[in-house]
């Protein structure tokens, strides 16, 4: 199998993590009852999504 002949600087390493970072979820807020909610889902706590009721949560 071949090796690597030289070390790669820790320049180069640093430049190939650069895009392995952790990010957070961008939450938005439920326009029906004010929870955060993540984009383009379903609000969890009432069951609606963009102004319409989307499941029935009365259960």
């Amino acid at each position: 199998m071949p090796n690597p002949k030289r070390r790669h600087s820790a320049q180069r390493r640093d430049k190939r993590r650069t895009h392995d970072k952790a990010i957070a979820p961008t939450l938005s807020t439920c326009s029906n009852c004010g929870a955060p909610v993540l984009r383009h889902r379903i609000c969890g706590e009432c069951g609606y999504y963009r102004g319409k009721q989307a499941i029935d949560k009365t259960a």
